[in-house]
């Protein structure tokens, strides 16, 4: 029996100790090492490799390296094979210090004065409390919440939005096609956590800035796909946003001559918003193995009709 690592290999080195240290019954192997195909029971994978059910015929579980699985084409995963995304602590504490670090400069006027220091304009800008400031996100999975968690502590007005029913104390919840207008016109900042799937795929367009209040920020930390980078440049030159933060890209690396690189409202960062982390996500992939072979309710398990 054996489980086989395909992503980053340093990464890879450190799963390899932590499962021999604690299930030394399974065999570690990372990709190319593959040992006996027929042997490989678990996959963990950015990508899982091609021909997967021919090459691993009693594989039984798939791990996604990351907290989505948009990268997967799930038709080539068999049905009965569950598949589970990335839920593990460190990858959520670091979504939870960039989208405070993003909102914060946001509501702080950050992008205004880096472009001021390169002009060499020296003009405040009136502070804002936080409490006067309407932040809401999109995607109220496991980092949505967590986000909301964090920003509710600073006093903001926060409000989340979902495709189904949630509840938080002390947030202002949304649901469903209904809610979304409502939801965006009272969000003054709006940080994008959705996961990708064929129905949220572009939702950030020009029919969606215009139902926000005019001078919006918008923070992109979930993928580049979500949104429409001519609409949003458009929104931009329209003053319909004031800012936006992104850390996603349609194309990444962005291309060197796309606008976004030299816009004066845009800061731009390497998709870095958060990485999983060698040792929570190992022990996070440990405590579900645990669970499969139990029987017992899978973390983080994909639900493939919804696609996350």
């Amino acid at each position: 029996m054996s489980f086989l690592y395909k992503s980053e290999p340093v990464r890879g080195a450190r799963w390899a100790e932590l499962f021999a240290a604690q299930t030394p019954e399974i065999d570690f192997h990372i990709w190319p090492s593959t040992g006996d195909p027929a042997q490989v029971r678990y996959l963990a994978a950015w990508q899982p490799p091609e021909n997967l059910a021919d090459t691993f015929p009693n594989l039984e579980l798939v791990f996604s390296i990351g907290a989505g699985v948009d990268q997967f084409d799930l038709s080539c995963i068999p049905a009965h094979i569950p598949v589970v995304r990335m839920v593990e602590a460190g990858l959520v504490a670091g979504m939870v210090e960039y989208a405070t670090l993003a909102v914060l400069a946001a509501h702080r006027d950050w992008i205004t004065y880096a472009a001021q220091q390169r002009e060499g304009v020296w003009k405040p800008m009136p502070v804002r409390t936080a409490s006067s400031r309407r932040v809401g996100v999109l995607g109220m999975g496991v980092l949505g919440k967590a986000v909301l968690e964090k920003l509710h502590g600073f006093g903001f007005q926060c409000a989340g939005w979902s495709r189904s029913e949630k509840d938080m104390p002390g947030i202002e919840c949304f649901a469903g096609e209904d809610g979304l207008q409502d939801f965006l016109a009272r969000t003054d900042i709006l940080v994008c956590l959705l996961p990708l799937t064929a129905e949220t795929r572009g939702i950030l367009s020009r029919q969606l800035f215009q139902h926000l209040p005019q001078g919006a920020v918008l923070i992109n930390l979930g993928r580049g796909d979500h949104l429409v980078e001519a609409d949003l440049l458009d929104a931009l030159d329209r003053n319909q946003l004031s800012a936006a933060i992104l850390d996603v890209c349609r194309v990444e690396p962005l291309p060197q001559n796309h606008p976004i690189w030299q816009h004066p409202r845009v800061m731009l960062t390497p998709h870095i918003a958060s990485m999983t982390q060698p040792d929570t996500s190992a022990e996070a992939v440990l405590d579900n193995l645990r669970r499969h072979r139990e029987g017992l309710p899978l973390v983080g398990l994909v639900d493939r009709e919804r696609g996350y």
